[in-house]
């Protein structure tokens, strides 16, 4: 017996689990698509980004963080471009820029967690009513039935139930995956913003020292 013919012998609690499965696909590719294009070689950015900004060339900072197109490089341009507004502002535009990038970072999962709790409860679902569907034959055979007789119900609980849990293991794991990446980038995006900060404090300390010196 081939998957399509197990598919079908599974009965109606097979359908939402092949619909979950395909959404699961989908997010899983697309969040492997996103890490992708988001990885960035952290240390060589903070190196750089403190290198141009202890040159007071914020324009040049805020350039550098256009050519990277990361989530924290984002960040980083968005608070740089307040900063003739002072350091609140800048703190303000980093906080808001960094929820907004997370938003995008667990965008699906949600969605995929969801997935990995409801398959295998799908698949349970599909064995209780198989097992009514047998129970059901063996009364209307008045307990005559032979095992062919309650074969069906019993393909049913026990091929939905693995479905289930074929489809909800992989996406728990996926889901844990991609979340532990999202905390590991989070993480990285506040200790850098941090050292941003930090920089823009030296800078606008030294930018003053400067001026009284002329003075």
């Amino acid at each position: 017996m081939n998957l399509i013919e197990m598919f079908f012998k599974g009965g109606t609690m097979m359908w939402p689990i092949l619909i979950g499965s395909i959404i699961a696909v989908a997010i899983t590719i697309e969040k492997f698509i996103s890490i992708k294009k988001s990885k960035v070689n952290v240390t060589a950015f903070t190196i750089k980004i403190r290198t141009i900004l202890k040159k007071k060339d914020i324009a040049g900072a805020i350039n550098y963080c256009l050519e990277e197109k990361t989530p924290i490089a984002n960040i980083i341009r968005r608070g740089l471009k307040k900063y003739k507004f002072g350091r609140k502002r800048v703190t303000e535009a980093i906080e808001a820029a960094g929820k907004i990038e997370i938003g995008k970072m667990e965008k699906g999962l949600s969605t995929l967690a969801t997935i990995a709790g409801a398959a295998p409860m799908l698949g349970f679902l599909g064995t209780v009513t198989g097992m009514i569907s047998a129970f059901m034959r063996i009364q209307e055979l008045q307990g005559s039935a032979s095992p062919a007789d309650l074969a069906g119900g019993i393909w049913e609980a026990l091929i939905t139930t693995a479905f289930g849990l074929i489809v909800g293991i992989p996406a728990l794991a996926l889901y844990n995956y991609f979340l532990s990446i999202v905390n590991k980038n989070v993480l990285e995006m506040e200790r850098i913003a941090n050292e941003i900060l930090d920089v823009l404090d030296e800078t606008e300390n030294d930018f003053s020292d400067d001026e009284e010196i002329e003075e």
